[in-house]
């Protein structure tokens, strides 16, 4: 993965410069928790599924940085004191305990808009404009009311979830973005039908074997390796897969929905490095 996380933190530290202007104190903030570490998760499954389209990654560096401001943001505005209250992201202090909470909002929403400016403003050789205008549609839906918010006011809303609530709810707040990164992909390495299908079908089982991980990382995982304190989600009494059917349970389940993932790949002949992906995140220990 290391070579696509470079090549990523490479453009962002282009998109996010700290410029000497009297609103400096803002992109120091964005760029504080921008490069606090991270997997880049769904930047490098954008890339990967370019790579397997038989297009070169950088085709879609423009929307890799911007999904990753925009799952950035979403983290900044999550550890507010009026949503998870959170002291640590990553082993550093969280952006409103650095900056204060004004200033933590603000940063949010200047990464989710610099997201679509980045996006849209290059110069896409080889994509057809069309294309560049469908992705940026996709985007902005797994970022809005029927995707990622729309997966976090459930989950703010709902404290007493039943499997489907919960597959839907991570559907939206996990999935959404991760779905979008596959399929963002696809559509600016020219693929149609049956193609974006199967790779929209490898990302939303992908996203619910992540999510699942998450929740047994919460009960059985390192502070140190998480970089924030396990098992909050009890201590906020949070329906999980962990809660909902124990630990194995929730690992065969883990397991389950990562086949399924693979499965979809079935159709295309270079998808190593996606299958070796999903492998990987069932193992994680962060």
């Amino acid at each position: 993965m290391q070579k696509y996380i470079d090549l990523v933190d490479s453009a962002l530290r282009e998109c996010v410069k700290i410029k000497d202007n009297p609103q400096k104190k803002i992109y120091e903030a964005m760029g504080y928790s921008l490069f606090a570490g991270g997997k880049r998760l769904r930047p490098v499954i954008m890339m990967m599924t370019a790579k397997m389209l038989g297009k070169e990654p950088e085709i879609v560096l423009p929307f890799a940085c911007a999904i990753e401001m925009i799952h950035t943001y979403s983290l900044i505005h999550d550890d507010l004191p009026a949503m998870d209250n959170d002291d640590l992201r990553r082993g550093k202090p969280t952006n409103h305990k650095v900056y204060g909470e004004a200033t933590a909002i603000l940063a949010g929403d200047a990464l989710l808009t610099l997201a679509f400016e980045t996006a849209i403003s290059c110069d896409f050789e080889g994509v057809c404009k069309k294309s560049v205008i469908r992705a940026a549609a996709e985007l902005a839906k797994a970022a809005g009311a029927d995707g990622m918010i729309g997966g976090q006011i459930v989950d703010i809303d709902s404290h007493d979830e039943d499997e489907e609530l919960l597959k839907y709810l991570h559907s939206l707040k996990t999935g959404a973005l991760i779905r979008a990164s596959g399929v963002i992909g696809a559509i600016l390495s020219g693929a149609e039908g049956k193609q974006i299908d199967a790779i929209d079908g490898f990302c939303k089982n992908l996203g619910i074997a992540f999510q699942i991980q998450d929740d047994i990382l919460d009960v059985e995982g390192n502070e140190a390796d998480l970089g924030k304190p396990i098992g909050s989600d009890a201590e906020n009494n949070k329906s999980t897969y962990v809660t909902l059917f124990g630990i194995e349970k929730a690992r065969s389940l883990s397991e389950e929905y990562t086949r399924k993932a693979i499965h979809c790949l079935d159709i295309f002949e270079n998808s190593g490095e996606l299958c070796a992906l999903a492998e990987k995140l069932i193992r994680r220990k962060a």
